[in-house]
């Protein structure tokens, strides 16, 4: 069973939402999430309607059944901190160097360095034991960066290559690829019934597959409800004038004579069913390229008045009712 879930998708597929809802999802009965934030960008705080997140782990939700979502904004400077303090004991020197932009000179130059920090605080989430023994999370959520990117950021082992063979970095590096590349992580894509982001769905698990890290599912965020039914569907796509006349005049909008009030609804509303037909059939044939890849579907509705706190709950209680805990 997976423990670490990364999160990725399209930019607009809304894939912070969906880690959000996820971390909710897999909080309920008691359980505790972590869900981490690494663009810096402090989407879930306001998902939350909490305050800024800090570079530390904070409760901000309640999940049903007493489960606890905790969250974190892992700061790549604040992560080479600890990271100069847990491998060189370089706590106030450490500091000294953040005054003099050290910090902010290294993790801009070295990439690879950045990533390593951001996946290795959440790793080290993953593998966190209290004084009991058991881990403090039975869930990390990450947040992760966009499709695109996320095969590269998840790879740290070839992203520090050209920064250190031996030594501290790369045994860091080891360790956190040791769980990015077990069954204990699964990364996950959100995407929309549309062309470009099912192409990029396509094209990143290809990529993390290529990569040997492991794949988890495919999240379709924000899916239409079906307005029509496969005849009407069919009746629109094929313009039947006559038959959409008659049923408006059953329906009682006046008879189907010429110039009467069923007669003149019936090119606006042929032309959005047509519509409506045609993104029916694209949705049908998009939902089939990602029933190929393979890899558990998930669908979440579209909430046609937007994201709140509510709206939230209300996908997560979704997810919670199609995943597999």
């Amino acid at each position: 069973m997976s423990r670490l879930h990364v999160v990725s998708g399209k930019g607009g597929t809304g894939k912070t939402t969906v880690a959000a809802a996820l971390a909710l999802a897999l909080a309920t009965d008691g359980r505790r999430t972590l869900l981490v934030e690494v663009e810096g960008r402090q989407g879930i705080a306001q998902l939350f309607e909490t305050e800024a997140l800090p570079y530390e782990e904070r409760k901000i939700a309640r999940a049903p059944g007493g489960g606890e979502v905790h969250a974190l904004a892992i700061d790549p400077e604040f992560a080479l901190l600890d990271y100069l303090h847990m491998f060189y004991k370089m706590g106030s020197a450490g500091r000294a160097l953040k005054k003099l932009g050290a910090i902010d000179f290294a993790t801009t130059i070295a990439p690879g360095l950045r990533d390593v920090l951001l996946t290795g605080k959440a790793c080290e989430a993953v593998r966190r034991k209290g004084k009991d023994g058991r881990f403090v999370y039975d869930s990390v959520v990450m947040d992760a960066p966009p499709t695109g990117r996320i095969t590269r950021f998840l790879n740290v082992n070839h992203e520090v290559a050209g920064l250190a063979r031996t030594g501290p970095i790369h045994n860091q590096a080891q360790a956190v690829m040791r769980v990015l590349k077990s069954p204990e992580t699964a990364v996950h894509m959100v995407t929309l019934l549309e062309e470009m982001p099912v192409q990029e769905t396509a094209d990143g698990i290809g990529e993390l597959r290529t990569d040997g890290l492991p794949t988890g599912g495919v999240i379709i965020n924000m899916v239409r409800p079906a307005v029509l039914d496969h005849a009407a569907v069919d009746t629109a796509a094929n313009g039947r004038r006559a038959a959409v006349a008659k049923a408006l005049s059953q329906a009682g909008l006046g008879g189907a004579r010429r110039g009467g009030l069923a007669e003149r609804l019936v090119d606006p509303l042929l032309a959005q069913a047509r519509e409506h037909a045609e993104r029916v059939a694209l949705e049908r044939t998009q939902r089939a390229e990602l029933t190929d890849l393979g890899l558990p579907l998930y669908e979440l509705e579209l909430l046609t008045d937007g994201i709140d706190l509510a709206g939230l709950y209300r996908l997560a209680a979704d997810l919670r009712k199609q995943w597999p805990m």
